[in-house]
């Protein structure tokens, strides 16, 4: 029987305390997240016409309670988690399966389940325990394992499964993030590229066969972003006016509370998909690259984290949510300026929304826990086969 290397405490440094761990945090990183999300609060008041309610303040308590929580992930021993990933991922698959026999239905989708305290959408939580999952499995497959396909086999479902279930809600935008988020660990593993290649040939040969099994709506949207002005007063509604309120700022705006698409209403969901629109309607594209240099810096910190990280655990894991968050602003902005059909992707720390919140911040925390315990090195279980 192989040595289970874990618990030989010799091959690893002695662990961090509690103060240094604290100590080890990076507050920079956090202070720019804090202020990404004020710029969402200001939105969120101009949203309800100067008032805090009933958004704002809301908000403000959600980012209260992530940002608790985004530290507390940060400060637990980073082999806790690599011990308990598969159980975080069994868990939002037994969510995703409970949607389906009695989540909550909402705007013609079956996506929530109630858990009586708080309504949650659980194939957000799956994007944090799919990276989980597949960091703890390549974690343990050397380069030679991750080269031959019956190794590849158990992360590929393990993508797949979730997919299928997110699809059926149906969520697309979902669906496709948790397949790029999925295929970044794939890439960091060192899967090779032609096996990529391969998976992008018959992903292309099936769209005629995954077309059929598109809603009407979803099949509407991906029309219209091809000629949203085939239907103006319908389907093609909410891009026009979101590129008709991305226009009309300008520069610098039409300045705070006096964006009038949105506070005549002509703006639809100002208050969560289309909210960027909304910012750059009042602040102009100066605000609109403000806020985007934000999140470039926030990114940037998360990448430079996964080329600073020793352990491969800790670099797959900080890599797979940093890619998420990037996945979350691109998608969104590319969305509402008219470059990728609507998805129903929010704008993380902006939109208002509190799954989407938690998901976010939970995943910064997994990524500042990466940098606390960056130099710890992780041997690779033995035992594991």
């Amino acid at each position: 029987m192989a040595r289970n290397i874990w618990q030989d405490n010799s091959l690893n440094p002695p662990e961090l305390t509690l103060a240094q761990r604290i100590l080890q945090i990076n507050w920079l990183l956090l202070i720019l997240v804090s202020l990404i999300a004020l710029i969402g609060l200001a939105m969120l008041y101009s949203a309800a016409n100067g008032s805090w309610s009933p958004w704002a303040v809301r908000q403000a308590i959600r980012f209260a309670m992530a940002l608790a929580l985004c530290i507390a992930v940060a400060i637990v021993d980073i082999r806790f988690w690599l011990r308990w990933a598969y159980l975080s991922y069994a868990i939002s698959m037994t969510l995703l399966i409970g949607v389906e026999v009695m989540g909550e239905i909402g705007m013609g989708a079956q996506r929530w389940i109630d858990l009586g305290l708080i309504r949650l959408q659980p194939s957000e939580l799956m994007k944090i325990s799919l990276v989980l999952a597949l960091a703890r499995y390549f974690h343990g497959r050397t380069y030679d394992e991750i080269g031959q396909i019956r190794f590849l086999l158990m992360p590929f479902l393990a993508i797949t499964a979730p997919v299928i279930l997110v699809l059926r809600q149906p969520d697309l935008g979902t669906a496709l993030m948790l397949v790029m988020g999925g295929a970044t660990i794939f890439f960091l593993a060192g899967v090779r590229l032609w096996k990529f290649g391969i998976v992008g040939v018959l992903s292309l040969a099936s769209v005629p066969i995954a077309w059929q099994f598109l809603r009407d709506y979803q099949k509407k949207r991906v029309l219209t972003f091809l000629d949203p002005e085939s239907d103006p007063l319908g389907a093609g509604y909410h891009i026009l006016q979101s590129k008709i309120a991305l226009g009309s700022g300008g520069t610098w705006g039409k300045g705070f509370l006096q964006g009038s698409q949105s506070h005549l209403n002509f703006l639809p969901e100002k208050q969560t998909d289309f909210i960027f629109t909304m910012l750059a309607e009042e602040l102009g594209m100066i605000g609109g690259l403000a806020l985007i240099g934000l999140y470039m810096l926030v990114i940037a910190y998360g990448f430079i984290i996964t080329l600073r990280c020793r352990n491969r655990f800790g670099r797959l894991n900080a890599c797979g949510m940093t890619t998420s968050l990037f996945l979350y602003v691109f998608i969104n902005i590319a969305m509402v300026m008219g470059l990728l059909p609507v998805v129903g992707v929010p704008l993380p720390l902006i939109s208002y929304g509190g799954t989407v919140m938690l998901t976010v911040m939970i995943g910064l925390g997994f990524v500042i826990n990466a940098y606390i315990h960056r130099d710890l090195e992780i041997p690779r279980r033995t035992d594991e086969t």
